[in-house]
């Protein structure tokens, strides 16, 4: 009963932010159902698990939960954040992790659907992409904002735009603009300061970085090949000297032995003393290991029109052993006395927001929302993590194992159940259909209860898998 009490104290925690005390039931039942081991969490599944017997009444009160309810999502997940924080130990260590993913959609009505580059396919594709920003460390790693990505072709069309209810104040942002907003709003909430990691398709963004120095946030951000750095040694030329007549020159300038280089010719020159076998982790399977160096650069995106010098940061390269050529280039500025093994270690932990897009995905059913609306798309992502975040904190509480984290059972359907828009008269597909109904059993038989998690010792079953 300990974990059915401490869900419902959880419940009652966040259900504070939900404002009409209406909100309330309808918000802990969709949680729960997405915490059901069903293999589709849309919700007409979760409807027939939640309360198998009044599937109709039930399908229309979660519809209203997850797309008409209007309730803050902010509120909610700084909710969640509160919760499971102190269980991070955010105090011995911080990141904050930026990232999107990807959700492939057919057809063209889903809000923020376009052809573009979706990383769970590894193509351009039609789909949805949302940006996000998790609060991490050694012990897990939780999304604290969410927000989906609005094509331009979607933000300059109003008709488009009233048929999905797109929020008038939302315009185009490009993904580096949504993410440093979420940064800024995390920042003045009062949100732990953490290392900003994110990969190259946002610290390829010169803006982005220069934004994340001004607020005082240090980085750990990847860059592509051809991005351009002043090797050890070398800095721009100092401004012209003034003429007799006219404004004295301020600009920094170029010249002969006074130009940059591509980060990808710096790592192929360096010396071989400087590469160094690190390992940063324990994996699935072994220890993850490679071959690293770390030199002190300054960046030299169009410097020409700066009067000072960028200061130096760390560029980290990764050249594994075997590897024609570097794979992978990091620009830091954590402090010049940080060690080699370190610098890896803390920008390896980017890792984390792809294990938390996976397991949101796969346990959660982040992807499984088949509404077109702005409010619904949102809704249902802060569902996913409110349920994800209760079982990430009583998996810390539990010594951080997931094999130690107890698995609810699907409540059985009751006989003759058939989703929505399927034949009634239709042939039986059990194994192929992703709502076929469970084995048959009787009206007589007590309702099974669909949240044996909540009962369980948290050391007694298995939960989800890495």
């Amino acid at each position: 009963m300990a974990n059915l009490a401490e869900y419902e104290r959880y419940m009652r925690y966040l259900c504070e932010r939900l404002g009409h005390a209406d909100r309330h039931a309808g918000f802990a039942e969709y949680s729960r159902g997405l915490m059901l081991p069903i293999e589709r969490k849309s919700v007409e599944p979760l409807a027939a698990h939640t309360d198998p017997w009044h599937v109709r009444a039930k399908h229309q009160s979660l519809r209203h939960v997850v797309a008409k309810s209007d309730r803050s999502d902010e509120a909610v997940l700084g909710g969640v954040r509160e919760w499971v924080s102190p269980a991070l130990k955010l105090k011995d260590e911080c990141f904050w992790i930026v990232d999107d993913t990807g959700f492939p959609k057919k057809g063209k009505h889903s809000v923020g659907v376009a052809r573009q580059y979706c990383g769970q396919l590894g193509k351009q594709d039609n789909c949805q992409v949302a940006v996000s920003l998790s609060l991490a460390s050694s012990r897990g790693s939780l999304p604290v904002a969410w927000r989906l990505y609005l094509p331009e072709e979607w933000a300059s069309d109003p008709p488009r735009r009233k048929k999905a209810g797109v929020p008038t104040a939302v315009k185009f942002q490009t993904k580096p603009q949504i993410a440093l907003a979420q940064i800024r709003a995390a920042k003045a909430t009062g949100v732990p300061v953490g290392v900003v990691l994110v990969d190259a398709g946002y610290g390829n963004d010169t803006a982005f970085r220069e934004s994340l120095k001004q607020m005082g946030l240090r980085y750990c951000v990847g860059v592509q090949a051809s991005t351009s750095v002043w090797p050890p040694g070398v800095e721009p030329l100092p401004p012209r000297p003034k003429k007799s007549t006219g404004r004295p020159r301020k600009l920094l300038r170029r010249g002969r032995g006074h130009r940059p280089c591509s980060v990808k010719e710096l790592a192929i020159g360096l010396p071989t003393r400087t590469w160094r076998e690190v390992t940063w982790r324990q994996g699935t399977n072994t220890k993850l290991r490679s071959r690293f160096a770390a030199v002190r650069v300054r960046a030299a995106s169009r410097d020409y029109w700066r009067t000072t010098l960028r200061e130096e940061q760390w560029l980290l390269i990764e050249w594994p052993g075997g590897e024609t050529e570097p794979i992978k280039y990091c620009l830091s500025t954590l402090p010049a006395n940080t060690s080699l093994k370190s610098l890896v270690a803390k920008t390896m932990t980017r890792w984390r927001i792809e294990s938390d897009y996976q397991e949101l995905k796969q346990e959660f059913g982040l992807s499984h929302y088949e509404g077109r609306g702005w409010r619904g798309f949102h809704h249902h992502a802060t569902l996913c993590i409110a349920a994800y975040g209760f079982l990430l904190s009583q998996r810390l509480k539990g010594g951080g194992d997931k094999k130690n984290c107890a698995q609810p059972k699907a409540s059985l359907l009751p006989e003759g159940y058939t989703p929505r828009g399927s034949r009634k008269n239709a042939a039986s597909r059990s194994r192929l259909h992703c709502d076929a109904a469970l084995p048959v059993r009787s009206r007589r038989c007590s309702a099974a209860r669909p949240m044996s998690v909540l009962r369980t010792a948290v050391g007694e079953a298995k939960f989800v898998r890495q």
